[in-house]
């Protein structure tokens, strides 16, 4: 009995540490994996701080394809949080964070640099529209997540309306250095401002099945919709307008369908009151 007890006694000292090496290793790992979301998030800022960067600095031809670069980003910062099973509350405050940088801020100087300078005060506030409506959309989204529809957007999303200007800018870097000429500027950030504070819906893509057998041809479509965007900036600018006009294009025609469908009152005829004798 005691020859036995020693026995176990030393195999226990033995494999103790063994254990205690393989546990430090599963912790390890599931920091690692909690953390790689963050790191897209910190890249999806640090795109937004470089293209502040480079538009004060006047290189818009490099400023303008860092918010494309900040919105893949994003979007593989939540596919990677959802898969690993990482997403946290602090994630969706630093995604949120770095959201306001990239698709508010960013833009918004801009845009400044680009037309709105020439509008002196008044381009100033158009700017501001845009980074106030940005932040606003974003505080919104995450208080109403898990009680709306996946399937759309109650309002356009940040990274799209930060694609309209970024877009256009891509297309045309020169810019306008004149009053008259810089006035339909204001458009290109307060239309988007507006669109993201507003109700109307956009389509998400969030119910696109990528576990399904036809998720391969998804993927194709998804190749070739991004070998047209590489092929010329005008296609990148054409679907960016295109996602911006799909939700009020949705919007005029359910209200047109709901005015179609509503049942007409019954109009009655007055009759001659008789006179009393």
């Amino acid at each position: 009995m005691t020859e036995y007890g020693e026995g176990a006694q030393s195999r226990i000292r033995v494999l103790t540490p063994g254990r205690r090496q393989s546990d430090r290793g599963t912790r390890r790992f599931r920091r690692g994996v909690y953390l790689l979301p963050s790191m897209f998030t910190l890249a999806n800022m640090f795109c937004g701080y470089a293209c502040i960067v480079y538009s004060m600095r006047g290189e818009l031809e490099k400023a303008a394809p860092l918010i494309g670069l900040a919105i893949l980003v994003d979007v593989f910062d939540g596919r990677v949080a959802r898969m690993t099973g990482s997403d946290s509350a602090f994630g969706v405050e630093f995604d949120s964070l770095a959201d306001v940088v990239s698709f508010g801020v960013a833009p918004a100087i801009m845009a400044f640099e680009w037309g709105l300078q020439p509008l002196g005060r008044l381009g100033w506030a158009a700017g501001f529209v845009f980074v106030a409506a940005a932040a606003i959309r974003l505080a919104r989204f995450n208080i109403q997540a898990g009680t709306v529809d996946k399937k759309y957007f109650v309002g356009l999303p940040s990274p799209a309306a930060a694609a309209v200007p970024a877009s256009t800018i891509f297309l045309y870097p020169a810019g306008f250095q004149t009053t008259a000429a810089a006035l339909p500027v204001l458009a290109l950030v307060i239309v988007p401002g507006l669109l993201m504070v507003s109700t109307v819906r956009f389509y998400s893509f969030k119910s696109v099945d990528l576990q399904s057998r036809r998720a391969y041809r998804v993927l194709v479509l998804l190749a070739i919709g991004l070998a047209i965007v590489v092929a010329h900036e005008v296609m990148l600018a054409a679907l960016s307008y295109a996602y911006m006009a799909s939700g009020l294009v949705m919007w005029a025609w359910g209200r047109f369908h709901r005015h179609s469908h509503e049942p007409q009152e019954e109009t009655t005829v007055p009759t001659k009151a008789t006179k009393s004798h």
